[in-house]
């Protein structure tokens, strides 16, 4: 079985390396699209009716998001790589690092960490390069 995984690995590293050309690595990370994904657990499970509906929206109203994906856990079957411990996330897209840097700042976003970061006990940021 672990020659199997290790032969898989190694297939899928050799696609990728191949799949992707070198130009698209060392591109102009001004130009960079990105997406930002946000995982919060909450203190009370019973608020996330709430923070899903008035609380997250404004982080998609903010000027450089592109797009955005508000969402609750999947009710998909309980695995040990599936995580379902947090309660709201949602996925924004950027066209550059710059318009995420943009949004750090925005002040929808500031005035939504000002009014909701009590109601979350631990957020977890994930930046994708796309």
């Amino acid at each position: 079985m672990n020659k199997r995984r290790n032969f898989i690995k190694t297939v899928t590293a050799a696609s990728a390396a191949a799949f992707l050309p070198i130009t698209s690595i060392s591109k102009d990370m001004k130009n960079q699209k990105m997406i930002h994904q946000v995982f919060f657990w909450l203190h009370d499970k019973n608020d996330t009716e709430e923070f899903l509906s008035k609380a997250v929206p404004m982080l998609g109203q903010c000027k450089t998001v592109g797009n955005f994906i508000p969402g609750t856990p999947a009710p998909t079957e309980a695995r040990d790589v599936v995580d379902h411990s947090w309660h709201v996330s949602c996925t924004l897209f950027f066209d550059s690092l710059e318009d995420q840097a943009a949004y750090q700042v925005d002040p929808l976003h500031l005035e939504f960490i000002e009014k909701y970061s009590s109601m979350w006990k631990t957020v977890k940021v994930y930046d994708i390069a796309i």
